[in-house]
């Protein structure tokens, strides 16, 4: 079972008569994951989580990824997502798979495939410095289908390039704030808009800065109502939260 319309496809056949129930049964049972060995590969995440399974580069051999990203292949998977995937290994990768590589946010697009996009999510970022974080949000929804406007090097030290840009925060169902130093920009956005905002904390900044940790701590303590908070540099959880946030049912196209 590759993904939920799978599934409804075998009970619609259990209730014509076209598939037994005992085939049914034989069908679902199938190895909710694959081993490899060195990975157990989530085969029916579709199913249950409505996204294919993302792989998580660094640490992995290119050949272990290579291996991961061929058997979800094999179940169905497209548009498959491999997070913090540097040059060199993406090198080897696509010498055995399609794929697509983003330098920028380090992300790699197995048997990229085009597909609609819906919905509105706005990716902000406080400066150019915070973009491939940005850029790993940006990504990740938009291989999730869904359809993001940029608006980049609009921090608070030049408020005026964000309130130029109102129009199209103010019909986002999602905003993604990126920015690092003191992190500012989650405020600010979430006093603006009436959707959520996905704070994320960037590690750019001077010595005080922590690495990160104040942005963190300053978006943590928002007085901004409707803000969450992701962890630092962490682009790609705030843009599969968005994806979620955005596609929910119920939500005009």
């Amino acid at each position: 079972m590759d993904n939920k319309q799978d599934v409804l496809a075998l009970l619609r056949g259990v209730a014509d008569g076209s598939v037994t129930p005992e085939q049914a049964v034989l069908e679902l049972k199938r190895s909710p994951f694959d081993n490899l060995g060195y990975a157990r590969v989530d085969t029916h995440r579709t199913v249950r989580q409505g996204t294919s399974e993302v792989i998580y580069g660094a640490g992995k051999t290119p050949r272990q990824i290579a291996g991961i990203a061929a058997a979800m292949m094999k179940n169905g998977s497209h548009n498959i997502l491999v997070t913090r995937l540097d040059q060199d290994k993406a090198d080897l990768v696509a010498q055995e798979l399609p794929m697509d590589y983003h330098p920028l946010p380090r992300i790699g697009v197995v048997s990229p495939q085009p597909h609609p996009q819906v919905g509105s999510i706005v990716v902000a970022t406080g400066g150019t410095s915070d973009m491939p974080v940005a850029e790993e949000a940006a990504l990740t929804a938009e291989v999730l289908g869904n359809r993001v406007t940029r608006l980049y090097d609009v921090g608070v030290a030049g408020l005026h390039r964000l309130l130029a840009s109102l129009d199209e925060l103010m019909q986002a169902r999602v905003v993604i704030a990126v920015a690092g130093m003191e992190g500012a920009l989650a405020s600010v956005v979430g006093g603006l808009v009436d959707c959520p905002v996905i704070a994320v904390p960037t590690s750019v900044g001077y010595g005080a800065s922590f690495g990160g940790l104040s942005a963190l701590l300053a978006m943590l303590n928002s007085c901004a109502s409707g803000c969450s908070v992701v962890n630092i540099d962490n682009g790609f959880g705030a843009g599969f939260l968005a994806s979620r946030i955005n596609q929910m049912e119920g939500l005009p196209q």
